[in-house]
């Protein structure tokens, strides 16, 4: 008789419901703080906008808080865990797709890298096609380029060698046993985990966002 809305109920429904007697029934039930995940998942399953896979995530996220939360009064004739065990597998569905989608991307990146490099190796074997008339109008210019060449790579070499101090001093203040002093990575090492820091800092950045 007191219920804000009368069954059946559809998803909607139950989250309106939850919100209208959380503080009267449901807090008492489950802890009151998991308040903000109904309004998160009220707010994102019912807005007019397509969902993308950070959203998705949290969503399946918030969604086993809940049913964790409730587990701890009754399994509801089964279908408590059953539902936990469906959200789950979603949960490990979506991050293997997620991480086929960053190997895809760090793939296609290493291609573009590949072909620059043999383009490079083609135009330092490719031989030289300009008039010696040229060649003598322009002495400067393959020196200039040569020069901007070893610019850009003693830059980004500089980059790199600072990142791994700065990651060597972090990684000794954490834990000095986990350091150990291995070889020199490589330039294509380097870029794949410059793509994986890409990746966390960017779901960072959202989380801090939310």
């Amino acid at each position: 008789q007191i219920l804000y809305l009368k069954p059946p109920w559809t998803l909607a429904n139950l989250l309106k419901c939850y919100k209208k007697h959380w503080m009267a029934v449901f807090g008492y039930v489950v802890p009151r703080s998991l308040l903000s995940t109904i309004e998160c998942l009220s707010k994102h399953l019912y807005a007019d906008k397509p969902f993308d896979s950070s959203t998705v995530r949290i969503l399946l996220q918030e969604s086993k808080k809940l049913l964790h939360a409730f587990s701890t009064r009754s399994d509801y004739n089964g279908v408590l865990p059953q539902a936990y065990a469906e959200v789950t597998k979603l949960c490990e569905t979506l991050g293997e797709v997620r991480a086929a989608l960053v190997e895809q991307d760090l793939s296609e990146d290493i291609m573009v890298l590949s072909e620059n490099a043999a383009c490079e190796k083609m135009e330092a074997t490719t031989p030289n096609l300009q008039s010696t008339e040229e060649k003598e109008l322009h002495p400067s210019f393959h020196a200039a380029q040569e020069n901007r060449h070893q610019e850009i790579w003693s830059v980004l070499e500089g980059v790199w060698n600072t990142m791994n101090l700065y990651s060597i001093e972090l990684f000794q203040k954490l834990d000095p046993s986990a350091v150990t002093m291995a070889a020199k990575a490589s330039f294509e090492e380097a870029f794949l985990g410059l793509q994986k820091l890409l990746a966390a800092v960017k779901d960072i950045r959202e989380g801090i966002g939310r």
